[in-house]
């Protein structure tokens, strides 16, 4: 009896250093992007008092001025709409909030955004224009929306709640999570996956109060050298 409970409380004790260990692993592979690593290409994003930072202009789009792996997390308090509101593209108003990832550049990379109206839902697209590489080339052309493998429904947003939207990429394989629960799971194609560069946020009417995280690359965190243009819009 006395032999099962020691080998019970070995057993426990493995388990607990083995949890912590892959907790701290999972501390040391993200970094915090702050508002200094971030390049904002359109619009502003400030920071509070408590540091974290903060959108309430209708359209803002940024990119991670730092190397990182293609996996962001977003920290949030929704604040609702903002008080003037920006056309897409097509023309239509949209409110919506997201991360970017593989943002080689305007033209090219994978967006995992969170649409708040008509109805909350996930959408996952990659913009795909291979031999364009500004905005005043690709305008809003190449978007391709991706069907999940698997997909759960999404928390409907009100003011003032918080939640987590974290995407993680490995090769063609993407997966997203809500408040740690997964909602999306799928593949964005080769092509999607050979992009190099890094994160990034994007937001279109939404009020957002957040923190933001980034996986490190492998092999190290060295600053990549990005041509941050103002008007060069996703």
């Amino acid at each position: 009896m006395l032999l099962q409970q020691v080998r019970i409380s070995l057993t426990a004790l493995m388990f607990g250093i083995s949890a912590a260990a892959a907790a701290q692993a999972r501390s040391d592979d993200w970094r915090t992007v702050s508002r200094t690593d971030l390049c904002v290409t359109s619009g502003t994003i400030e920071t509070s008092k408590g540091g974290r930072m903060r959108v309430d202009v209708p359209e803002m789009r940024a990119v991670a001025a730092v190397a990182t792996a293609p996996s962001a997390e977003i920290r949030f308090h929704y604040g609702g709409p903002t008080n003037e509101k920006s056309h897409l593209g097509s023309g239509q108003v949209r409110r919506q909030f997201g991360l970017k990832l593989r943002a080689q550049d305007p033209c090219n990379l994978v967006y995992v955004m969170w649409r708040v109206e008509q109805e909350s839902k996930l959408v996952v697209a990659v913009k795909r224009n291979p031999s364009q590489h500004t905005s005043v080339e690709c305008h809003n052309h190449g978007y391709i929306n991706i069907k999940p493998q698997t997909s759960a429904s999404l928390p409907v947003l009100k003011p003032g709640e918080g939640h987590t939207l974290r995407a993680e990429m490995k090769g063609a394989e993407l997966r997203v999570y809500v408040d740690n629960q997964e909602v999306w799971a799928g593949a964005v194609g080769a092509d999607a996956a050979s992009l190099e560069g890094p994160v990034g946020i994007r937001s279109d009417n939404a009020q957002l109060e957040f923190e933001y995280l980034a996986r490190r690359p492998a092999g190290g965190s060295s600053t990549l050298a990005l041509g941050c243009k103002e008007g060069d819009i996703d």
